[in-house]
């Protein structure tokens, strides 16, 4: 992405430790239809996966330098860079998961075509480049979603960088990909990008309070190696007093995390500049350096040296829908910040339902209780942070269908109440599903041909079953197959 992935990681800069402590992320009064992503290079294509993946609450995602979903799901991720073509054969493939996930591992994909999208690449970008987001729009176009809402934006001599069209400090030229990845590039895109999404925008201000600024604790939402232990919130004065608001979040790329460019991302890319005037609340969620060499979809093992957002598949083949490790963790703090919305004008929201439990466990399936909140109209239940409810339940009881074997799961419930407002989430509640755990093999490609789990064809190795790419043929790319039937493997882990 913004530096190759197998690239060693740069230096930290020396950043001073931030006075501001890490406080619990709070709970405001967001407009449930009003929430939208964006994101930069590996930040953008995480925003294309939530978008898709979560359909039912994004109304609008904006993609800077990013690609197709599932790029990489397929392919080796240098397929999906560098101005690589995306044939439509690929595309297809994506498209069938897409399809095949529709309704159940993602939300419906009939919503794609409701949404408000705005997707951007520079004409010298040479790191993703305008092959790959020409390929993105043509999906997008695939799935139904009409000309008036997509907006794709090329821009000549720009690089690899988010464009601005004013100067902070570091800053890189705007024909230079090199760090912070922030340009200006006398373009605004974050009021391009904000003005697409929610309409016309009130003039920005330019010196926003650093008393809006707050850093809080992710570990509450997720131990994923990936992710920082702290994040950032953006919260605009009215909003902050209980206003009705809008929430966008918005994701930095690789080699753009606390540790290399401080709070550049947060404040230098002019989010927070139209957030202020405009009562947008920004969530600015955080990746971290994680060098350990993990199993990916279709690269082999590779680390992840650049504090990149996972559109690779190092923490699990789910990584592009609901059940993925990053996804789930932010889409749990999307949860919690809109806990109060509806338009309820800073109303309380519902609590939290009591006494939730699991029980009846079977291979594939559990059921989950909870007690009744008084002025509830129904509840929404989340598996590992995941909502799996798109409509809400009316009763105390749900059955949670398509677990995996021998897996222990964690269920959280929230109340709703007739206008829509999401309450506060529940206590966790976990259960492990019964039957026997997967089993996985973990080898060199060419010995997992010669164990027959695998076939090689022209060069690339193929998963027996589920014919996904596991890269080169050889004895230097090392894979994990995970076994799900009959002569039937897919890469990832056992639990």
């Amino acid at each position: 992405m913004l530096a190759t992935l197998r690239r060693a990681a740069v230096a930290a800069l020396a950043w001073p430790v931030f006075a501001l402590a890490a406080d619990p992320l709070p709970t405001l009064d967001i407009d449930p239809a009003r929430i939208t992503v964006s994101g930069l290079s590996a930040g953008g294509f995480m925003a294309h996966q939530l978008g898709v993946a979560h359909s039912a609450t994004f109304s609008g995602v904006g993609v800077f330098a990013g690609g197709p979903y599932m790029c990489a799901g397929h392919a080796n991720y240098t397929s999906c860079m560098y101005n690589a073509t995306i044939t439509s054969a690929r595309l297809s493939t994506m498209q069938g998961d897409i399809n095949s996930w529709s309704g159940s591992l993602i939300d419906p994909k009939a919503n794609l075509a409701l949404m408000k999208w705005f997707l951007f690449v520079g004409s010298s970008d040479t790191t993703v480049g305008p092959n790959p987001m020409a390929a993105l729009r043509t999906q997008l176009q695939n799935n139904g979603v009409p000309a008036a809402s997509l907006v794709y934006v090329q821009r000549s001599a720009t690089a690899h960088t988010f464009p601005t069209n004013f100067d902070s400090t570091g800053n890189n030229a705007c024909n230079s990909t090199a760090s912070p990845y922030i340009s200006n590039c006398g373009y605004d895109g974050a009021q391009a990008l904000l003005s697409h999404l929610y309409g016309p925008l009130n003039a920005r201000n330019n010196a926003p309070a650093a008393a809006n600024y707050r850093q809080f604790d992710q570990t509450e939402f997720t131990s994923n190696p990936g992710m920082a232990a702290t994040g950032w919130l953006y919260v605009p004065a009215n909003c902050a007093a209980g206003a009705s608001c809008s929430l966008h979040v918005a994701l930095h790329g690789c080699v753009q995390d606390m540790a290399r460019i401080g709070d550049k991302f947060v404040k230098n890319t002019g989010y927070t500049r139209w957030a202020d005037t405009n009562n947008i609340v920004v969530l600015f969620p955080q990746a971290k350096t994680d060098n350990t060499s993990r199993p990916t979809a279709a690269s082999g093992n590779l680390p992840n040296p650049n504090a990149c957002w996972d559109w690779v598949g190092w923490y699990g083949s789910d990584f592009a829908r609901q059940s993925g490790t990053q996804q789930a963790a932010i889409m749990a703090m999307v949860q919690r910040v809109a806990a109060g919305g509806g338009g309820g004008g800073g109303g309380s929201p519902l609590p939290a339902p009591a006494g939730v439990a699991t029980s009846g466990a079977t291979n594939s399936t559990m059921a989950i209780a909870w007690g009744a909140v008084s002025g509830a109209a129904g509840y929404r239940v989340y598996r590992n942070g995941a909502l799996v409810t798109p409509s809400a339940v009316t009763g105390t009881t749900y059955t949670d269908t398509g677990l995996a074997a021998a897996t222990t799961y964690s269920w959280t419930v929230a109340a709703v109440d007739a206008a829509g407002a999401v309450g506060a989430l529940s206590a966790p509640a976990t259960g492990t599903t019964t039957g026997n755990p997967a089993t996985c093999f973990t080898a060199s490609n060419y010995a997992h041909t010669a164990a027959g789990r695998a076939y090689a064809l022209w060069g690339t190795t193929y998963a027996n079953g589920s014919n996904q790419a596991m890269g080169l043929w050889n004895i230097y790319v090392t894979t994990t197959l995970k076994q799900t039937g009959p002569n039937t493997y897919v890469i990832g882990t056992c639990p």
